[in-house]
């Protein structure tokens, strides 16, 4: 019998955690931490304790308390004994913490799939990050390899999302195919990829359909042009007259490397250096050697700088940074270099380095290019306090994004054409809005049991 349960992504954006079982073999399609974790009861510094492992984690069910799941040391407060793991590996689509931001309290001995680019992006977080994802027994794929997992038959195929190495998945178990969209896009300079996992898909005939729905909502207010649409946004932005002088401020997700290529190129073609974090300069050092992502070196590239905080010292001595950030110091430039001949530089500044604009002193009216998704909410407190910084500083805003996830219309012409038997919505706000769609709707309640029998309907347990 072939069973599914959903313990994240229901009624949510991120944190899949979707448990398929085939007979004897148990395999996890993805295992993040959902935007949401935990707000209920805790905010800011107020956060699960670290030292407490899985403790603070079960006493709000904020994961699920299944035995030969997760790491000895993480059960140690728990009520949960540890024992030998029960599940037969952890299938990753890529590699966004909402995919994979719980995968550091599993236990290290459950082989963890990932494709070959993921993997790179997950040695990089954990190499700079405080919250590792650990030491796994990782077993890397490209598109169209075959994984036998137990009694699973495991096809994935490249996707286009905000993050390269993405994919989704057909497998095949004992009952039929069952197809996994992971996160993806239509829209996005990789499109074929996602076109080419959707005919796939729709071959297959599939008994059952797990599909994302990001922007599957009611109203959808949010700028959504394409890659191309966004660097001619920049360069326009960048040819007006009274930027030519001026420094290009901009920001963008930090694991978007078809955004950061865009700038890459508008900088470039706009007689300017792009100025990038250490951070991304590390993330960059492992990706470009991988042979299938064409990205710029920026330990040879002339046309990259990286942008050094002030650290300990207050000098700028190597000894104040990390060792994953020194590589890169040769490259270094300061604010007394951006204040001194702006226009030769496009700076990327995030939400957390928004306190360099104080030593950057940006002239007023330059631009700042905002290429992620708007903030709508009224109660959005880094919405707000972003439009202060750029208010104080008199900056012009620019809004320029594509998004890393397929419209609403574009998802049903998906699911219309691959037709599955049963669909199942997660990684969405809006699940009832999926019957629009497809009679064969079935919405996920987390921790219930779905069994999937050939031509039968779903019977929840």
């Amino acid at each position: 019998m072939v069973g599914l349960r959903f313990f994240g992504g229901v009624g949510e954006v991120g944190g899949n955690k979707i448990l398929l079982e085939d007979g004897d073999t148990r395999v996890w399609l993805d295992f993040g931490k959902s935007f949401n974790c935990g707000a209920d009861y805790y905010t800011g510094y107020l956060a699960p304790r670290g030292i407490a492992g899985l403790k603070d984690f079960f006493e709000f069910d904020l994961l699920p308390k299944l035995e030969g799941l997760y790491a000895e040391e993480m059960l140690a407060e728990t009520e949960i004994k540890y024992c030998e793991p029960h599940f037969d590996g952890i299938i990753i689509s890529h590699a966004h913490g909402d995919h994979v931001g719980h995968l550091g309290f599993v236990d290290p001995r459950i082989p963890v799939y990932t494709g070959a680019g993921t993997k790179l992006f997950m040695e990089a977080a954990d190499e700079t990050s405080p919250n590792r994802l650990g030491e796994h027994a990782y077993r890397a794929f490209r598109t169209d390899s075959r994984l036998r997992i137990g009694s699973l038959d495991v096809r994935p195929i490249h996707v286009d999302h905000s993050i390269p190495g993405a994919y989704g998945f057909i497998i095949y178990t004992s009952e039929g195919p069952i197809v996994y969209t992971g996160d993806m896009r239509a829209h996005g300079p990789k499109a074929d990829m996602t076109e080419e996992f959707i005919e796939a898909a729709a071959e297959a005939k599939p008994l059952a359909m797990i599909t994302e729905g990001t922007r599957v909502i009611p109203e959808d207010h949010r700028q959504s042009l394409s890659e191309q649409q966004v660097y001619n946004g920049v360069i326009e932005t960048c040819n007006k007259s009274n930027q030519k002088e001026r420094l290009i401020i901009y920001t963008h997700g930090p694991r978007d490397m078809d955004r950061l290529g865009t700038f890459y190129t508008a900088a470039m073609i706009s007689g300017r250096k792009i100025v990038i974090s250490p951070k991304t300069a590390h993330l960059l050092s492992k990706l470009v050697h991988d042979e299938h992502l064409d990205l710029p070196d920026p330990s040879k590239d002339e046309n990259i700088a990286v942008y050094y905080r002030r650290k300990k010292s207050g000098n700028y001595d190597e000894s104040d940074y990390y060792r994953w950030e020194r590589p890169f110091l040769d490259r270094m430039v300061t604010p007394a270099e951006l204040k001194k001949d702006p226009g030769r530089y496009m700076v990327n500044i995030d939400f957390t380095s928004l306190t360099e604009l104080i030593d950057i002193r940006p002239q007023r009216k330059t631009s700042f290019i905002y290429s992620m998704s708007e903030h709508f909410a009224e109660d959005d407190v880094e919405g707000t306090v972003l439009r202060n910084w750029i208010t104080h500083f008199g900056l012009e805003y620019v809004q320029l994004h594509a998004s890393g996830h397929i419209s609403r219309g574009e998802l049903a012409e998906a699911v219309a054409r691959v037709n599955p038997r049963r669909l199942f919505p997660v990684h969405t706000e809006h699940p009832e809005m999926f019957r629009e769609m497809h009679g064969g709707t079935v919405l996920p309640e987390k921790g219930k049991n779905y069994s999937l029998l050939k031509g039968s309907t779903p019977v929840m347990q």
